[in-house]
């Protein structure tokens, strides 16, 4: 009987875990997509590329998702229960709130592992493998961009003409560039001869010019300098062009649980670096264990006699998220800061809802309410005096 009572109540959570989820998962995606569609109308990105890049973001996504579909899943199954009186039955027929939190466990315990696995494998390697793929998109739009006898403005703060591209459009004749990315004086440098390379371990693209000259003037047009070169390289700023341009390491958030530990040893490092790469460290454990403390805080809140048991669950998870989330970011903006250890910052929120998850299963598995709790420990308090 308990197998079949603990798949019931499993396949009742996991319906409106992977609806929600899908939900989820969508609007934050949705606030991608205007940059998509740049990316697809402005940029001439194929369609391909743009499913790649989708699939490598979604791993983000998902460590956000997976604890708020399973926290509303779990609202919304034990308020039906309750409003269909399925937990009165429940507890008539002698099965106990452990007994009905065991498959809410075991969901809460398979949502950890699966929040576990991704961010200490997927989202790393994800967002490497997304900044090589928006470097490549980049260079590969620099060139598709560039067009003969057109001024270009794809790149900050330059202009660049091409006199003639061959039909392969290995490189460029005749390039005039007019670079204003110094305040003080402006350059204008003519080429016989240009191409593009770019260097994926450093993450930039530099168009490089042969047989030319570097013509500058001053702001106030008194001084005038002509330099003479045979090879020139001028590193592109793609932002632009991609929002792209990164750095030659990897981020806190590019990085495995081993490469930050690794990181963190190298000598050299100030405080900030520091403690962000210590508050990377923290959140691997602590968002996929926020699934544990969630599915534990669901179950005595999701037991009610309201009626409207789809839009209250839903409120209710909506409101814990929300508080738990500004919980977590002020705790790690005060982190970043250096006014609390990254490991206070990081996991007081998940010890506060741990604590009131606790309680909260112990009001409901004694049938008293907090106030009835709290008022059997003053009468008991002044039995005693």
């Amino acid at each position: 009987m308990n197998k079949i009572i603990n798949r019931y109540i499993f396949r009742e959570i996991a319906f409106p875990f992977f609806l929600i989820l899908f939900v989820l998962t969508f609007v934050l995606l949705m606030g991608r997509i205007l940059q998509i569609m740049d990316l697809m109308v402005n940029k001439g990105i194929s369609v391909l590329d743009i499913l790649h890049l989708v699939m490598l973001i979604m791993p983000s996504f998902l460590m956000f998702t997976i604890p708020i579909a399973l926290l509303v899943s779990i609202l919304i199954a034990m308020g039906t229960f309750s409003a269909d009186n399925e937990i009165t039955a429940l507890k008539a027929a002698g099965v106990s709130l452990l007994q009905i939190y065991y498959p809410v466990a075991v969901a809460s315990l398979l949502t950890f592992a699966c929040t576990m696995i991704i961010g200490y494998y997927l989202v790393p390697q994800s967002n490497f493998a997304t900044k090589k793929l928006l470097f490549e998109l980049a260079a590969q739009n620099a060139s598709i961009g560039i067009k003969e006898k057109v001024f270009n403005s794809d790149f900050k703060d330059l202009i660049l003409y091409a006199d003639k591209i061959p039909a392969n459009g290995e490189y460029m004749e005749g390039v005039i560039i007019s670079d204003k990315r110094s305040m003080e004086e402006q350059n204008t440098i003519i080429a016989k001869k240009a191409s593009l390379v770019a260097d994926s371990k450093k993450m930039i693209v530099k168009l490089r010019l042969e047989n030319g000259s570097i013509h500058t003037v001053s702001a106030d047009l008194k001084n005038y300098r002509k330099v003479d070169f045979r090879t020139y390289d001028l590193i592109l700023d793609l932002s632009t062009t991609l929002a792209t341009y990164s750095e030659e390491y990897k981020s806190s958030t590019e990085m495995t649980l081993t490469e930050l530990l690794e990181r963190m040893k190298k000598p050299g490092l100030d405080g900030a670096a520091v403690r962000e790469l210590a508050i990377e460290v923290h959140k691997k454990f602590s968002l996929p264990l926020s699934c544990i403390f969630f599915g534990l805080l669901a179950l005595p809140l999701g037991i009610t006699s309201h009626r409207a048991v789809k839009s209250r669950g839903f409120a209710v998870g909506i409101i814990i998220v929300a508080a738990y989330y500004l919980l977590r970011i002020g705790g790690e903006a005060l982190a970043e800061t250096g006014r609390l250890s990254p490991a206070v910052g990081v996991w007081t929120p998940n010890v506060l809802f741990a604590v009131a998850g606790i309680l909260l299963f112990y009001f409901a598995y004694k049938e008293l309410s907090p106030l009835q709790m709290i008022s059997a420990y003053s009468g008991r308090n002044r039995h005693h005096r």
